[in-house]
Parts: structure tokens; C-alpha cells; sequence
């Protein structure tokens, strides 16, 4: 089925389920669980200590969701296009150096999260024989994953937008859908 989208192009998907509407709520449903978790566990936290039973993992448990979140998080800001940028320097060049200086600005973006997912990956390895401290059966490169799965997840945004800008067509948020 062709579905136009607010943009006036079509979109050849399903009643507009296409692999970006799916992705972008995989996206927000990893982070509302991630959410829900950090909330029950932070529940369980003050609970336990009111009643002098205090966990001995909450404090570093509730650190490691709370950057999770904060990682996951940064991906679907990146796939809605709310992320931290400078969208009024680019505004400021002249329409046809406009589009270049974007796709410059996508490309250092591109560049930036690759390196970030490239090193994480290379680090994984060299955490594997360290643990966390209060759960010693929880190795540490499962706590690091989320470095360079996140930056991977980020880099399925950004090239989306890098190609959507190299083809001349507008950004497209969840809402534009």
C-alpha cells in the first residue's frame, strides 16, 4: 500500500509500518522498559533500606540502568532527530552550500559514533575478566555493551538521515510517519 507521508512523498509500506516506524518503536520500547526497570529496582532500593534490609547491589545496579537509559535514550533522540545540535548554524549558510555543510555535519556525526562503536566493540574483550562488585556473576562487558550497541543503534539513525539528505529529501521524525 502507498502511503503519503507529511512530507507529500510516498512511502511504500504496509499501513505506514515500515522499517523506520518499527525500529523507532523498538527504540521507545526499550526505553520505557528500561524505565520501568529503573523505577521498580529504585522502588525496591528505598523499600528495603526503610525497612534496615538494604540491598547490597541497589546503588550499583540502579548507576548501570540510569546509564542504560541514558545510552538507549540518546539512540531514540537520535532516530526522532532531538538530539543536541546546531541547526542554526547551518541555517545561516546560503541554500546551495546548506545541504553541503549538513551533510558535512551528518558525516562528522557518522564518523564520531563509528570510532565510538568501533572502540567499545575493542573493548569488550579486555572486560570480560572483570566483574561488578556486588554481583560478581555479572561480568563487566555486559555492563559496557551498552557503549557499542547504542553507537550502532545511533549510526542506523544518522545514515538514515546522511542518505536522506544526499538524496535531496526533507528529515523525517516519528510524528512524520
Amino acid at each position: 500500500m502507498t502511503v503519503p507521508t507529511q512530507a507529500g512523498t510516498q512511502d511504500q509500506s504496509d499501513l505506514g509500518w515500515s522499517w523506520r516506524t518499527l525500529y523507532g518503536r523498538a527504540l521507545e520500547w526499550l526505553v520505557f522498559v528500561l524505565m520501568i526497570v529503573l523505577f521498580v529496582e529504585v522502588t525496591l532500593g528505598i523499600v528495603f533500606r526503610a525497612m534496615g534490609q538494604s540491598l547490597s547491589w541497589y546503588d550499583e545496579v540502579a548507576s548501570i540502568f540510569l546509564a542504560w537509559l541514558t545510552f538507549y535514550g540518546s539512540a531514540l533522540a537520535s532516530f526522532k532527530r532531538a538530539h543536541i545540535g546546531c541547526p542554526e548554524l547551518i541555517d545561516s549558510f546560503q541554500p546551495g552550500l546548506r545541504r553541503w555543510m549538513a551533510i558535512f555535519s551528518q558525516l562528522l556525526v557518522v564518523g564520531f559514533f563509528g570510532l565510538m562503536a568501533y572502540v567499545g566493540f575493542q573493548i569488550m574483550p579486555i572486560l570480560t575478566t572483570d566483574f561488578m562488585t556486588s554481583l560478581p556473576d555479572v561480568p563487566m562487558s555486559l555492563v559496557q555493551s551498552v557503549i557499542p550497541i547504542s553507537a550502532c543503534l545511533i549510526l542506523i539513525s544518522e545514515f538514515d538521515e546522511l542518505f536522506r539528505l544526499v538524496l535531496g529529501r526533507p528529515c523525517q521524525t516519528l510524528s512524520g510517519h
